[in-house]
């Protein structure tokens, strides 16, 4: 008997601001496109996770049970960026118990605008002492790398140059406009090195996939299996983003939350990340797309710069990245955005991603890194 869990069905409600729906329209929109894609219908699942950030309690409920009364769990999910991974997880742990057949796993925001509200995230000192924004943490890593192996701020913008180029052929970005290397490095600065047109929007925005074990769902061809699906969270002196006590630009003496969790992902895959044909990764800033480069394994350290120099991380290069706009252009609504990227692969990997698609991929990787170093690595394969 085979124990690969598959992808039957993925839908998406785009990513942006939407002032006249509600969470529960949105993932909604989500959750029936993917039963739909999967010829499913909502009695069919026999439970769902829903993952989210800043919903309110019990919003997977809210948001489900007017598919219908019936009677299945639904569990709500959070852990910062990496909610869907860990929705995902559940999901899968429970059709491998034998508990369930067929799972719906949703991720759905609606994040007010700017930045993320510190007192969710940091301590009162830390938040009186002007350590609670995003940027300043990116930002010091970024510094620290520019000053260890050379990168500069134009490695930066090509990131941004690529992602926003990428997007114009995503109808599910929040932003679908091509920016000149010119524009990115003059737009204005959030926190040096990082510019507006490098970073991302908190936003709104839902992801749904319907998954099951592929001998009892008579798996189609074409039906993505999940390879591997690990989670994460970063030792003490792996990573110092928030609320960590202490804060230093060199970081801590461990490994990275992405290099721990994508050696177990790869591991778990039986594959390595030349094996690779697809990446959607974590670049709430551009810098943070060098970053993952590295500690994915797709470069040695120091050398992202010249990675993205070579174009190697360009729909035709080597290691496509974020082929679908990354954060940078479709904004970053928490709950949804692991789950958004695995929709993007399971629609390159069927050959469904249009002007954006990648040839002939049959592997990919969705990668996010959030608070408190929760990383998420979900590996598909064809």
């Amino acid at each position: 008997m085979s124990n690969d869990i598959v992808i039957c069905g993925a839908g998406m409600h785009a990513f942006g601001r939407f002032a006249a729906e509600s969470y529960g329209d949105i993932g909604r929109v989500a959750a029936v496109a993917a039963l739909r894609d999967a010829d499913v219908s909502w009695c069919d699942i026999d439970a769902a996770y829903v993952s989210s950030m800043y919903l309110p309690a019990t919003s997977g409920a809210r948001i489900l049970k007017p598919l219908g009364e019936t009677g299945i769990p639904i569990c709500n999910v959070e852990a910062a960026c990496a909610s869907g991974a860990v929705a995902l997880l559940q999901a899968i742990n429970g059709i491998r118990a034998g508990s369930i057949r067929l799972a719906l796993v949703l991720g759905v925001e609606k994040m007010p605008r700017g930045f993320m509200d510190p007192g969710m995230i940091y301590e009162p000192w830390q938040i009186q002492m002007g350590l609670c924004t995003n940027p300043s943490y990116w930002a010091l890593r970024a510094r620290r790398h520019m000053y260890q192996f050379g990168t500069t701020e134009e490695h930066i913008a090509r990131v941004a140059y690529k992602n926003h180029r990428n997007s114009v052929r995503n109808p599910y970005a929040m932003y679908r406009k091509e920016f000149s290397m010119e524009e990115i490095l003059a737009s204005t600065l959030v926190c040096d090195p990082i510019r507006l047109l490098e970073i991302c929007a908190p936003n709104e925005g839902a992801a749904a996939v319907v998954v099951g074990a592929a001998d009892e769902v008579n798996a189609r061809e074409g039906m993505p299996v999940i390879a591997a699906c690990v989670h994460t969270v970063a030792g003490y002196a792996a990573d110092w983003r928030g609320p960590m006590a202490g804060i230093s630009a060199a970081g801590g003496h461990g490994v990275s939350p992405t290099t721990a969790t994508s050696r177990r992902a790869y591991e778990q895959a039986g594959m390595g990340p030349e094996e690779i044909d697809c990446f959607e990764v974590q670049d709430t800033d551009a810098f943070c797309e060098l970053e993952a480069y590295e500690e994915l394994g797709l470069c040695q350290a120091g050398e992202s710069g010249k990675l993205v120099e070579k174009g190697a991380t360009e729909i035709g290069g080597c290691f496509p990245v974020n082929v679908s706009g990354g954060l940078v252009s479709k904004g970053e609504p928490i709950g949804a955005s692991h789950l958004g990227q695995l929709v993007e692969l399971v629609w390159q990997l069927r050959g469904e991603a249009g002007e954006r698609q990648v040839r002939n991929a049959k592997t990919g990787l969705a990668h996010v890194l959030g608070v408190g170093g929760n990383c998420g690595v979900t590996i598909i394969k064809v």
